[in-house]
């Protein structure tokens, strides 16, 4: 039996706090761990090359782990994907606290991609209890937990870690925990058992999952635009920090509130615009503006010469988040509802294979730049690669809608 009325609401509730728990979990670590890095590593040039390897571990067991995540909660059900990934988390920011060296945290990082790849459970989720036309505000929900969450992570994790570098990983530890004893209690499954799918290691393996992105036009198109879209993303993870230290002399703190101030606007954005432009514009225009915002406030921040300035390139830079839940809406609207696990997978192999790249990619710019040989020694080179690479989204996306509004149209008249 399927979630409906005042359940529905409910459900909806218990998603967003278990997501936000997990995502303040991930936050609370982000202004420390490239510290750390560099503790271990011994000079912010090799921090930067090494963060890099570390985040594409993490989207590598993403790749692989997401389509079958997906699958499998699409035949067992989200709900105990999502708790299992809880207290895997929790084991593993253990495991990162204890780390005596780069190769402990190296395996952090590889369990951390493992159990986080159920975020596609959670898109999964919100599709089983959320009609086609309403699905562009869900995700905008989502997106708005996942921006709480980075609200509330740094501002602890940068407090935490003038602290202690490794105080930030207790906590996240007991975050996921608490995350964990929340949906044992109150998250009910949104999947009826008559709507569950078979196991298949064909659609589970990465690149199966990701043939379902080849069954319409369209879907090829945004799944690229997905691709640059995390792309471009990944040079806050890859670099931000290390780059705010260096350029800016910013410690913990300021990075921890900068991320924090990137979360409010954030989840202004996906939870309380988004909605609203959607119904004026459409998931298209309003995806393709998005896009064009982020490219635009990205060049700002390579440009920016003082932390205020760069500060200030975050409010063109944040409606970049009308992009994200369109571009999952209008995924979700070319699929069944029976694929909805596979689909979110397939999407999440596609960002992993950005996340792998990208970091890889904008660390080495980044510690290319502060060679001592290098021919461009300015370190804010990697946002505005970043700001091409998230331009190049827009004008794909525009071109994907724009053939796709002539494909409607010529249905309409048939």
């Amino acid at each position: 039996m399927s979630i409906t009325g005042s359940r529905r609401q409910a459900a909806i509730a218990f998603i967003f706090v278990t997501a936000v728990l997990d995502i303040v979990a991930m936050g609370i670590i982000i202004p420390v761990l490239p510290s750390l890095i560099e503790e271990f590593a011994g000079s912010n040039a090799d921090a930067g090359w090494i963060n890099g390897v570390f985040i594409a571990l993490w989207a590598f067991m993403q790749f692989v782990c997401s389509p079958i995540i997906g699958s499998l909660s699409d035949r067992y059900g989200r709900r105990p994907v999502i708790l299992l990934s809880t207290v895997g988390l929790a084991a593993d920011y253990v495991l990162m606290a204890l780390a005596p060296n780069l190769w402990w945290l190296a395996l952090g990082r590889i369990v951390a991609g493992i159990t986080s790849s159920s975020f596609t459970t959670v898109f999964a989720y919100m599709a089983d209890i959320t009609p086609p036309e309403g699905r562009a505000r869900a995700y905008g929900l989502i997106g708005a937990a996942f921006s709480a969450g980075f609200v509330a992570g740094p501002l602890m994790g940068g407090f935490l870690g003038e602290i202690s570098p490794r105080a930030p990983f207790w906590v996240a530890a007991a975050m996921s925990g608490l995350a964990f004893l929340y949906g044992a209690f109150v998250l009910p499954e949104s999947l009826p058992r008559e709507k569950r799918m078979a196991f298949s290691w064909r659609r589970a393996n990465p690149f199966g999952a990701m043939m379902l992105l080849r069954s319409h036009p369209e879907l090829t198109g945004l799944a690229a635009v997905t691709f640059l879209l995390h792309f471009a993303h990944h040079v806050f993870s890859a670099v931000f920090v290390l780059y705010a230290a260096y350029r800016y002399g910013w410690h913990a703190w300021e990075v921890g509130l900068l991320l924090a101030m990137v979360g409010v606007l954030d989840m202004i954005v996906q939870g309380l615009i988004v909605g609203p432009v959607v119904k004026r514009f459409g998931d298209r225009t309003t995806m393709v503006f998005g896009l064009f915002a982020g490219a635009f406030g990205i060049a700002c921040m390579g440009w920016a010469p003082t932390g205020f300035w760069f500060t200030l390139a975050i409010i063109p830079n944040a409606l970049w988040g009308l992009a994200m839940p369109t571009t999952q809406s209008l995924m979700t609207q070319r699929v069944s509802e029976f694929e909805q696990g596979q689909l979110q997978g397939a999407n999440m192999s596609v960002a992993s294979i950005a996340g792998v790249a990208s970091p890889l990619f904008f660390g080495a710019v980044y510690a290319w730049t502060l060679s001592e040989d290098t021919p461009m020694p300015y370190p804010g080179l990697a946002f505005y690669l970043a700001a091409v690479v998230l331009l190049s989204a827009a004008l794909l996306g525009w071109a994907v809608a724009r053939k796709a509004d002539r494909a409607d149209a010529a249905e309409e008249t048939v």
